[in-house]
């Protein structure tokens, strides 16, 4: 082989690392700041620590609360994991004889209180090799989301922009096309296209390209993952402490019904981690305590409840007539 691709080949593979061990090394701190929060801001209620090991190469560190002043049942996971990329997934990305890694954070935290908005988050670094460990493709992706049961205008507005605000640092299209493309995945085709939540943003298979590098892209994942808290603890802090009846958690848990349905049916990272050897625990912890369903239910016309349903329609959070 001629020196010069030699040496490319090696540059190649050291950045590569480099990306793939600050990405992995940034997860698990998000890791810690994120659940610190949320324990502080419980005041009771501490996460549970697991480490596990994947059949096949990897594993993770997944940490679950439950039973606090604040969160009903959350979990922060992290994982990294590798190996031969399992036929079903090498047939989805069009590959043969490969192998993978991926590395990512997941939360999703549902709230004791109607009145807190369950939220869902992930960042995510994917790295596909040829069978001799050759490095063939990469991607980015991730987002956060908002799934409130009871919720006002601007503290919609508030998630959203601030979400805005960190997309905006590397390209102002990209906020409106992230929030699309959240807009169209959460949402339970099977139910005439409800969405799950307000939604926020949502992007994938990101690569590096002529106008941006890896490190481009991990910088916006970066910015994007560290605007997590700033988006929803005002939210919570605001909210965590409104009187609540038995009706109100009756319409949340109706509420939560339809998140399981998503992540079950449609969720491509729940179908991932299952279809690739995850540990099961950790994937379906995504999944509320309580959760109900209710033949052809419909809120009351007028009610926060039907309200409710209006505002899960694709709206535009940042321009609103009032931001109160």
């Amino acid at each position: 082989m001629p020196k010069h691709l030699l040496k490319l080949l090696k540059h190649t593979a050291k950045h590569t690392m480099s990306i793939k061990n600050e990405f992995i090394a940034f997860i698990r701190d998000l890791q810690d700041e994120i659940c610190s929060a949320f324990e502080k801001i419980d005041g009771k209620a501490t996460f549970r620590e697991d480490h596990w090991e994947r059949p096949g190469g990897g594993g993770g560190r997944s940490r679950v609360i439950a039973d606090g002043n604040v969160f009903e049942k959350g979990g922060v996971s992290t994982s990294v994991v590798h190996g031969d990329l399992p036929e079903v997934m090498a047939q989805q990305f069009g590959v043969s004889n490969s192998k993978f890694m991926a590395c990512g954070i997941s939360l999703v935290i549902h709230p004791l209180n109607p009145f807190v908005p369950t939220v869902h988050a992930n960042f995510r670094y994917f790295e596909l090799y040829d069978h001799e460990g050759q490095l063939k493709d990469s991607w980015f992706g991730g987002g956060a989301d908002l799934t409130p049961y009871y919720l006002e205008e601007k503290d919609g507005s508030h998630f959203h922009r601030t979400f805005k605000e960190a997309c905006d640092a590397f390209g102002t299209d990209l906020y409106p096309k992230y929030k699309q493309h959240c807009d169209e995945y959460f949402v339970n085709k099977h139910r005439n296209n409800e969405a799950r939540g307000i939604g926020g943003i949502f992007y994938d298979y990101l690569r590096p390209n002529a106008e941006k590098t890896a490190e481009d892209l991990f910088a916006f994942s970066k910015a994007n993952g560290n605007a997590f808290l700033k988006a929803y603890l005002p939210i919570v802090e605001k909210t965590k402490d409104i009187p609540y009846t038995d009706a109100h958690r009756s319409w949340q848990a109706y509420r939560r019904g339809r998140y399981v349905e998503f992540n079950l049916i449609h969720d491509r990272g729940t179908l991932f981690g299952l279809k690739t050897n995850g540990r099961t625990e950790s994937i379906l912890m995504s999944l509320p305590p309580v959760a109900r369903w209710e033949y052809d239910f419909h809120p009351a016309p007028g009610s926060q409840e039907a309200q409710l349903v209006e505002w899960l329609k694709p709206r535009d959070w940042i321009n609103m007539q009032d931001n109160g």
